[in-house]
């Protein structure tokens, strides 16, 4: 079982390490290291403590180990004992403001690092300018007795996606900087994209295991398609393949008995909109005049259970632990705002917990569909995509029969559900978890480099 150790600094200079006897006794150890940085030293057990160990100010300098007093695990590889993990969260948006870095994403990243001491784990911010690539060190922003801080650091042993947008994402600069610190530093790095809906979806259909979960769902081709899909579901959402918060969605409704063709969607100002059509052809060319079809996809629409009259869909997150089991770590009903398209809260749409949704005997069937669903979900998209997925957030509807549907898969997903007052200990609970899978990448790639890094 892993322990955590408090780190210590000694007012001396000997290039000693004071370290658990228990720890000398089960390994050979003559080297220390935290990131990227190593030394080599001599071990005595700790005359005083087991749950500590103590290095030099000598030691500290070399290995640019900042005095923040918090515990963390040891890790051993090549006779040599290392602290950490030491885990860089790469992202972009920095400021010149000393109490917002990160700007409006502040806050986020300090409640991000502040699971440190309960993890074990020592959690710092970055971006490609921090990068000081002859010295092999990073500025690194920590967040430490309620204030942010800087301290020149070794290179991590994990770096933690959170670039911003796909703009960020596509960014040529920013994916050298990655593509280097993972092929020439060997440095993990995980959930390191944001999905796209269609590719998702053509990779998980052909998972038998998650295939009865999926719409039917297809790339737009022409005009006759949606009309084939409306003459089967009555209605369809017409979607951007890259699209986020909601944003470009379109619902296209078929009356039947009038013949008309209508389409609910939120316009330029962020009023939903609810417009009726003679013809398909019109509805198009009308909403859709100035928008790029090509890059949009077709979706099956689904009858879903309502609440007020309102449709609902659900959040639920998953993530890694600090073994790799997956969890599902949170689980939010969203509803959607009157006229809305979509259950996004900037449309006008509620958040709830699944208890205020359903009654208690609905709630315990509930919650296990849309948890195994998520679940198996999670485990697919592990075998189906490229890279290191720690954390997922899936919107989930249920129909009216029950049947659970995935309407998208996000690999950094949005906190809105966490604003919930009776949701907040779920948002700790996936912050924690989002580090400490440091834990499990950093000790797997001292185990099974070559698997980690296929």
């Amino acid at each position: 079982m892993r322990k955590h150790y408090l780190i210590e600094v000694a007012q001396n200079d000997q290039l000693v390490v004071f370290c658990p006897s228990a720890i000398l006794q089960e390994k050979e150890v003559t080297r220390i290291a935290f990131g990227s940085r190593s030394l080599e030293v001599d071990f005595i057990p700790h005359p005083d403590h087991n749950d500590r160990i103590s290095i030099s100010r000598e030691i500290q300098q070399v290995l640019q180990f900042p005095s923040f007093n918090i515990p963390l695990h040891v890790f051993f590889n090549n006779q040599t004992l290392i602290i950490g993990p030491l885990v860089g969260i790469f992202t972009a948006g920095f400021t010149s403001l000393p109490l917002e870095p990160i700007g409006d994403r502040t806050q986020f990243f300090s409640k991000l690092l502040s699971v440190n001491k309960t993890v074990g784990a020592l959690p710092f911010v970055f971006g490609e300018q921090h990068i000081d690539w002859d010295l092999e060190t990073i500025e690194g922003y920590f967040y430490h007795n309620n204030g942010w801080q800087t301290v020149n650091i070794p290179f991590p042993n994990v770096i933690y996606d959170r670039l911003p947008n796909r703009r960020c994402e596509n960014n040529p600069r920013l994916i050298k900087v990655r593509e280097r610190l993972q092929k020439e530093y060997l440095i993990p790095w995980y959930n390191p994209g944001f999905f796209n809906k269609l590719d998702i979806h053509e990779r998980l259909i052909q998972d038998e295991t998650v295939a009865h979960f999926l719409p039917e769902t297809l790339p737009f081709t022409s005009f006759s398609s949606i009309e084939i899909m409306l003459f089967h579901f009555g209605h369809v959402f017409i979607k951007p393949k890259n699209g986020s918060l909601g944003l470009g969605v379109h619902q296209i409704i078929y009356d039947k008995h009038s013949d008309d063709y209508f389409c609910r969607y939120q316009d330029q100002n962020g009023a939903n909109r609810l417009r009726k059509f003679s013809s398909l052809e019109r509805l198009m060319g009308t909403v859709f005049a100035n928008q790029s079809l090509e890059n949009m996809l077709v979706q099956q629409g689904i009858n879903l259970l309502r609440c007020e009259a309102r449709s609902i869909d659900f959040r639920v997150h998953t993530n890694k632990d600090d073994m790799g089991n997956w969890h599902v770590s949170a689980i939010a009903a969203k509803i959607a705002g009157p006229g809305s398209v979509t259950t996004h809260t900037r449309s006008g749409g509620d958040i709830k917990t699944i208890e205020e949704v359903f009654s208690s005997e609905e709630c315990i069937h509930s919650k296990e569909r849309l948890s195994n669903a998520a679940l198996l979900l999670s485990s697919a998209l592990d075998r189906q995509v490229e890279g290191i997925i720690g954390e997922i957030g899936f919107d989930l509807g249920i129909d009216r029969n029950g049947k659970v549907w995935l309407f998208e898969a996000n690999s950094k997903p949005g906190r809105t559900i966490f604003t919930h007052p009776e949701l907040k200990e779920f948002d700790l609970l996936t912050r924690k978890l989002s580090i400490a899978f440091a834990v499990f990448i950093t000790e797997q790639s001292l185990i099974h480099p070559k698997e980690l890094f296929k």
